[in-house]
């Protein structure tokens, strides 16, 4: 049986480009909470070496390079 994990997947993953990515996009729903609206999309695309490409687009683009051994599990 396995262990239950203590530490909740998103406190595991606020480290390096993960938490970078996460950072901004929790800014961005905050600040588009206290405008009123907005609309954002996020994409993400395997690339070279495992590596994640992912990609918020919020008025302007946000480009992080995640490697694969930042990717939660």
């Amino acid at each position: 049986m396995a262990e239950p994990q203590t530490t909740p997947p998103f406190q595991r993953a606020k480290a390096g480009q993960v938490g970078e990515a996460l950072d901004r996009l929790e800014g961005l729903v905050v600040d588009g909470l206290k405008h009123g609206f907005f609309d954002y999309s996020i994409a993400c695309e395997v690339a070279n070496g495992g590596k994640r490409q992912l990609v918020i687009r919020a008025g302007k683009s946000h480009k992080f390079t995640i490697p694969e051994d930042e990717v939660p599990r």
